[in-house]
């Protein structure tokens, strides 16, 4: 039912986290996936990596996961200031819906507290409210998530999701970072859909069929 897929990651590696499996599997169903980054997070960058590490490590992960490198954006938007860049940001959102014309947009939940995640969030719907929108989860970020949509995913798809976040070197103090953790929760959302095999939860902001 979706051919066209795009994700709008806050920052480089959001995507990856929290719908990286079902960006394997997309990829594996020959869907056309785009992928859009706002920030690039050099002020959060620690200090001793060189500047556009983070943008590199995008490039690199997005590639594990088999979006062609045409596909993946990286716009400049300074860390925790997005609020003051929302009219911009829609505006930035409007013209990659009319270049790229998607079935589907995965994004940050309506739930999420983080300054930069709530713009897009907000803003995203404003500029795709015509099609399918899927809220992804950041549990360190939410005050509560609906997981009222689950995306089914074999071992493959976690394994070349963990592959993908392992190139984000910059990070890997981050304890979310963590295989255990980020297998155990495929492991979790899929039980609770009564399958023996993995997935990813998602809100149910907007359903066009």
């Amino acid at each position: 039912m979706f051919n066209r897929v795009l994700i709008l990651a806050p920052h480089t590696d959001d995507g990856e986290f929290w719908c990286g499996g079902s960006i394997a599997r997309f990829i594996e169903e020959k869907k056309e996936v785009f992928y859009i980054a706002f920030s690039t997070c050099e002020k959060s960058l620690p200090s001793n990596f060189p500047k556009g590490t983070l943008k590199n490590e995008l490039k690199q992960a997005t590639q594990i996961l088999g979006i062609s490198p045409k596909n993946v954006f990286s716009l400049n938007y300074e860390v925790r200031k997005f609020p003051q860049y929302r009219q911009e940001i829609l505006e930035n959102m409007l013209y990659f819906k009319k270049k790229l014309n998607p079935d589907i947009v995965f994004l940050p939940s309506t739930t999420d507290t983080h300054q930069d995640h709530q713009v897009i969030s907000q803003e995203g719907f404003r500029a795709f409210k015509t099609i399918t929108i899927l809220g992804y989860e950041i549990p360190y970020n939410n005050l509560s998530f609906k997981t009222n949509a689950f995306i089914l995913l074999k071992k493959n798809h976690i394994e070349k999701k963990l592959k993908a976040l392992s190139c984000y070197k910059s990070q890997s103090e981050r304890t979310w970072i963590s295989g255990e953790f980020i297998n155990s929760l495929a492991i979790t959302r899929g039980r609770q859909i009564k399958t023996n095999e993995y997935a990813e939860a998602f809100e149910v902001i907007r359903l066009v069929i």
